[in-house]
């Protein structure tokens, strides 16, 4: 009875092209690969973003959690035609980004988080995955909302998505964005970069094992540099904490 049960709860999943990995050399010198990950990796995924939910910081708290969940659900079996792509440094987990069909030819941005800061680390993957939409899922539009500031600039304003107010996007928050393959076809040549195939050496590294990030998102020290907008709920009550804290209230 169970047996049968699970089969009921677990949604059908769709035949889907692999992701074929690839790399790319950052700002800095070093070289990231991106690949797709397996079932049986999710569980040390969820050990390194579990703690990025405490991050009051860029919204990685929100992101966090719901990536955890995402990743939970594809490992139990409770989300349907989900990807997940990494990016990793030396082995290391820099960036995860995630994403699923909706219906024929068109599929939804999930999250994309970065485990690393700067080097353009998030832009790079989130360019990934809308590759692989576009050029292996044959997707015609993606539908995309942000959840940060940073990620409004930094992919709806950056690849300048068109408005999809008709769409509520299964994330919630504001209506939808779009990248069509007309958009990105003229966001390609400047904003999506890697090479195929990786070398063996570093494939196998990055599949060897997934190391954690050695220099994970933390807790601004001034809980006002947690970057959060002026007009968000949780200001006064920050700003409260820190008069407390430097004891101009009682």
């Amino acid at each position: 009875m169970a047996t049968e049960l699970e089969g009921l709860l677990r949604p059908k999943v769709s035949d889907a092209p692999p992701y074929p990995a690839k790399f790319m050399q950052l700002a800095n010198g070093e070289t990231m690969v991106v690949r797709s990950v397996e079932r049986d990796e999710i569980p040390l995924l969820l050990e390194y973003v579990q703690p990025l939910i405490k991050v009051e910081r860029d919204f990685y708290d929100i992101v966090a959690a719901r990536v955890f969940a995402e990743l939970l659900g594809q490992y139990v079996h409770r989300i349907q035609d989900q990807y997940v792509l990494i990016g990793q440094i030396n082995g290391e987990l820099a960036t995860i980004v995630n994403g699923r069909t909706l219906s024929p030819g068109i599929g939804v941005s999930l999250h994309t988080i970065a485990l690393r800061r700067g080097l353009r680390i998030g832009a790079h993957a989130f360019a990934a995955k809308m590759e692989y939409h576009m050029d292996y899922l044959n997707h015609k539009e993606v539908m995309i909302v942000a959840e940060s500031p940073i990620g409004f600039r930094r992919f709806l304003v950056e690849y300048n998505l068109e408005k999809r107010p008709q769409v509520i996007h299964e994330l919630g928050g504001v209506p939808s964005y779009a990248l069509t393959k007309e958009t990105f076809e003229k966001a390609r040549g400047t904003l999506v970069v890697g090479r195929r195939p990786v070398p063996k050496d570093l494939l196998d590294k990055a599949k060897a094992e997934i190391l954690p990030p050695s220099d994970p998102p933390v807790m601004a020290q001034d809980l006002l540099a947690a970057s959060r907008s002026v007009y968000d709920s949780t200001g006064s009550a920050l700003r409260g904490l820190r008069s407390k804290q430097e004891g101009r209230v009682k």
